[in-house]
């Protein structure tokens, strides 16, 4: 673990340093500090309780309690960047590292209030890069529920008809991207992940990465399913891509398949301890 001073300020939802940092999700953005070789968490009294509990591995303190020390002191308004101030001044610290995604205006304040910033050297948590068992758990499970949610696709497509115009049936409606999209997306909210953005798209729609889809499904062409969720539990993504024809695929369709299934073949070779990500990249696309 870097041993770098450090200061964060964002919300656990989205930000992954600051979920990696306090292992709990707080919507609204709050404080967290690493000083001295300690960690602390500066909190709103709607989560005060509640981080207590969840992140025993963290000091918690009151941002309200530091707000009315600071107006007994003469600050009239006083806000993060004060706050923040205050608790550096208990920790005999005049400069802090940040992450380089740290809030612009709240650092121009800090500055303001001759607190120095500087951008953390070591990435704020270097040790993200080598994932422990429980991560690689936590990610498995959240792969798990992109399985389940791609199966359930995947046996609609094999359940559907084919219509004499080529599109898609299904329980006798015409079978849409947006309509196999939320069946995968239903399955895996019931698996316990949230998906957003999941990747249902058909023929030439395939060819525009990250189309989401829409409209009516087609036989005999190319489908993508891209299915990367989240678990509500853990906060950890799966992902995984297929491309699937329902039908009867073309002789384009199919050199362009065992190319990758080869291209595939080939990466798995050369990924061993200690391999160059980009080097088996570069491999594959000579075999492209």
């Amino acid at each position: 673990m870097s041993k770098e001073n450090l200061l964060i300020v964002a919300d656990s939802e989205r930000d992954a340093n600051m979920l990696y940092a306090v292992r709990m999700f707080v919507p609204d953005p709050f404080i967290y500090l690493k000083a001295s070789g300690k960690r602390f968490m500066i909190m709103s009294d709607l989560e005060i309780d509640r981080a207590r509990k969840q992140a025993p591995h963290c000091k918690v303190l009151s941002f309200a309690e530091y707000q009315e020390k600071l107006k007994k002191h003469g600050v009239e308004k006083p806000g993060m960047a004060h706050v923040i101030r205050a608790f550096l001044k208990e920790q005999r610290l005049k400069k802090i590292s940040v992450p380089n995604n740290f809030p612009h205006g709240l650092a121009r304040q800090l500055r303001h209030l001759r607190i120095k910033i500087r951008i953390s050297k070591d990435g704020c948590f270097p040790e993200r890069e080598l994932k422990t068992p429980d991560e690689i758990k936590k990610i498995s499970a959240a792969l798990i529920m992109a399985e389940v949610g791609l199966a359930e696709g995947i046996q609609v497509l094999k359940r559907a008809k084919i219509a004499k115009n080529g599109r898609l049936i299904y329980h006798n409606i015409p079978l849409t991207s947006e309509r196999l999209r939320a069946i995968i997306d239903t399955a895996i909210l019931q698996a316990g992940g949230v998906a957003t953005h999941t990747i249902v798209a058909g023929g030439d729609q395939a060819c525009n990465p990250h189309e989401e889809g829409y409209g009516p499904l087609k036989a005999n062409v190319p489908i993508i399913l891209d299915v990367f969720p989240r678990s509500q539990r853990t906060g950890y993504f799966g992902d995984i891509t297929r491309t699937v024809v329902k039908g009867r695929a073309s002789d384009e369709v199919l050199k362009m398949y065992h190319t990758v299934a080869s291209g595939q073949e080939l990466a798995l070779k050369h990924i061993t301890d200690g391999a160059s990500g980009k080097a088996v990249h570069q491999k594959v696309m000579e075999c492209f």
